[in-house]
C-alpha cells in the first residue's frame, strides 16, 4: 500500500516539472520573436533609437559666411604696474646730538620749509660764538695793520696777511652758521610724513635717517612694456608727430588693486634708456595728477592703455583657425569654391580679431562650419552681414 502511494507521489510531481519547462519554453520563445520583429523593423527605415543617434554621425551644420568689415576700433593694452610718489626721499641728520624736539606726526601734511626735527645747538652755538669772536679779533688787528702801515710802521705784506686771516675766519663763522642750522630739520618740498624712526630725545647720528617722506602731488606709474608693442608706440608716435597731432589716439587709465579705475587720466611721462636682457621689456612711465591724495607710493594697479585704431579690417575669430602657430582663414570666391588665406593679425580683442594683412572688405570668409570644408571644396553657404555678426559678440567694434 505504502508503495503504491509513493509512486502515485512521484508520477505527480514529475508531470509538474514537465507542465513548467513547455511554459517557460513558450515564454522564451515570444520575447525571442519580439525582438526579432523590432530588430527587423529597425533595419527596414524606421527612425533609429535614441542611443543609435547619439552614436551616429555628426550632424552637418550649415554653412554661414560672412564678411570682414572696416570699423575703428579700441584697442586695449594692459600691464602690470608699481605706483611711486614723484619725490620720495629719506630725511637725514645732518649733524650728530640729541634730539630736543619733534614737529611731525606720522602720516601728517607738512608744507615746504616747515620745521619737522629739531637737535640740540649748544654745542653748534659755541662754536659759532668762538668763530664770530676770532673774527672780531683778526678785524681789530687788521684795523690797527692798516694804521701802522699810513705811518709806515709794517710793510704792505704785513697788511694783506691780516687779510688773508680775516678772509679765513669769516669762512669758518659761515661754516658754524651752517652746521648751527643744520639742527634743524626742515620739510624740502610739502609732502607726507611716512614712519619717524627715532624718538625724542634719542641721540641721532650725522647721516641717520629720521623719517622718509613723500610728495604725493602726482605719482608716477611704472610698467614693462615688450619689445614689440615698443616699437608699435614710436612708431605711431613718429607718425602723429609728422601729422602734427600729440597722443591724443592713447587713453591711459589705471586700475586700482580692487578693480576701480582712477579718476584722474594719465600720461607717457618716460621711457627707460635701456631694455632689460632678461625678459626683453622695457619700462614706461605714466604720470598721473592725485589731487585726493588716493594713491601711495607703493601701491600695485594695473595700466590700461587704449588706443583708437582707425579704419580697420575687423573679423571675428571663430572665423579663424591656427596651424604650426599660423592664422588661416577660408575664403570663398566667386565659383563657391573654397579658397586657404594666411592671415596676420595686428592686434587681438575679446572675440575679434584685427587684421594686418591677408583680407579686404569684399571677401568672403566661413564664419561657421570651418571644420566641414577642405581647401577647393565646392560649398553651398547662408550670408549673414558682418554687423550683424558683431552685434553678437562680446566686443563691439565702433
Amino acid at each position: 500500500m505504502k508503495a503504491t502511494t509513493t509512486v502515485a507521489l512521484l508520477l505527480t510531481l514529475f508531470s509538474l516539472v514537465i507542465t513548467g519547462c513547455e511554459s517557460m519554453a513558450e515564454s522564451h520563445e515570444e520575447q525571442h520573436q519580439t525582438a526579432h520583429s523590432e530588430s527587423q523593423e529597425d533595419s527596414h527605415g524606421n527612425p533609429h533609437s535614441e542611443s543609435h543617434h547619439e552614436g551616429g554621425h555628426h550632424a552637418v551644420h550649415k554653412i554661414i559666411v560672412t564678411s570682414p568689415v572696416k570699423k575703428d576700433v579700441i584697442s586695449t593694452q594692459q600691464y602690470v604696474s608699481q605706483i611711486h610718489s614723484c619725490k620720495h626721499i629719506e630725511v637725514r641728520a645732518l649733524e650728530g646730538g640729541y634730539l630736543e624736539e619733534v614737529r611731525i606726526n606720522e602720516g601728517e601734511m607738512v608744507k615746504k620749509g616747515e620745521l619737522m626735527f629739531k637737535i640740540v645747538p649748544t654745542l653748534y652755538q659755541a662754536r659759532l660764538d668762538s668763530e664770530i669772536a676770532e673774527a672780531n679779533r683778526i678785524e681789530i688787528e687788521l684795523q690797527n695793520a692798516q694804521n701802522l702801515l699810513e705811518k709806515n710802521i709794517v710793510s704792505p705784506q704785513e697788511l694783506a696777511i691780516k687779510k688773508a686771516e680775516l678772509a679765513k675766519v669769516k669762512a669758518k663763522v659761515a661754516l658754524a652758521q651752517a652746521e648751527l642750522n643744520f639742527t634743524n630739520v626742515r620739510a624740502p618740498f610739502e609732502g607726507i610724513v611716512d614712519r619717524q624712526l627715532v624718538q625724542l630725545g634719542s641721540l641721532v647720528e650725522e647721516g641717520e635717517v629720521l623719517t622718509t617722506f613723500s610728495d604725493n602731488s602726482v605719482m608716477w606709474v611704472y610698467f614693462n612694456v615688450p619689445e614689440t608693442r615698443y616699437l608699435e608706440y614710436k612708431r605711431q608716435l613718429d607718425l602723429d608727430k609728422a601729422a602734427g597731432n600729440g597722443e591724443e589716439h592713447l587713453q591711459i587709465e589705471l586700475k586700482l588693486a580692487n578693480g576701480e579705475i582712477f579718476p584722474q587720466p594719465g600720461k607717457i611721462g618716460a621711457i627707460e634708456a635701456d631694455f632689460n636682457n632678461t625678459t626683453g621689456n622695457i619700462a614706461f612711465r605714466a604720470d598721473f595728477d592725485n589731487p585726493s591724495g588716493l594713491l601711495r607710493n607703493g601701491q600695485t594697479g594695473t595700466i590700461l592703455i587704449h588706443r583708437t585704431l582707425k579704419d580697420v579690417i575687423v573679423i571675428p575669430q571663430r572665423a579663424t583657425y591656427e596651424i604650426l602657430a599660423k592664422r588661416y582663414a577660408f575664403v570663398i570666391d566667386k565659383d563657391n569654391i573654397v579658397r586657404q588665406r594666411d592671415i596676420e593679425i595686428r592686434s587681438e580683442q575679446p572675440d575679434i580679431f584685427v587684421i594686418k594683412k591677408g583680407l579686404e572688405e569684399e571677401d568672403k570668409i566661413i564664419l561657421e562650419g570651418i571644420r566641414q570644408v577642405r581647401d577647393g571644396d565646392h560649398i553651398e553657404y547662408e550670408f549673414r552681414a558682418p554687423e550683424e555678426v558683431l552685434d553678437d559678440l562680446k566686443y563691439h567694434a565702433e
